[in-house]
């Protein structure tokens, strides 16, 4: 089960269901306000695998919390912010070239 960070657009849940992963907002838990490795704790604590966040500095100090929760991974997206038709149109396309591989413990870039 995968986390969206509040930076990224809620609408992408829906696109990662049809990719058949399952989603759940940061903002949708009430967790947009927990620091970097306290959202990590909270989401592996709840289950989450893999946090998915548009910033990097945000991922790479979330990363730094893997070490205590080395079952789960961050994954930095860097396609550039859009209005949501186009950042869903740019997603499924990088999506389809190359899908998201979260890899445990570790900090990841996509696409």
């Amino acid at each position: 089960m995968w986390l969206l960070d509040a930076n990224l657009d809620v609408h992408l849940l829906a696109l990662l269901e049809e990719f058949g992963m399952h989603a759940e907002a940061a903002t949708r838990r009430g967790w947009q306000a927990l620091s970097n490795g306290d959202l990590v704790a909270a989401a592996a604590d709840a289950g989450f695998t893999c946090l998915l966040t548009h910033d990097r500095l945000f991922g790479e100090s979330a990363a730094r919390a893997l070490r205590q929760f080395p079952e789960f991974a961050v994954v930095f997206v860097r396609l550039p912010q859009q209005p949501w038709r186009q950042y869903c149109d740019g997603f499924r396309a990088k999506w389809m070239e190359q899908p998201i591989r979260p890899a445990a413990g570790r900090l990841v870039e996509w696409p």
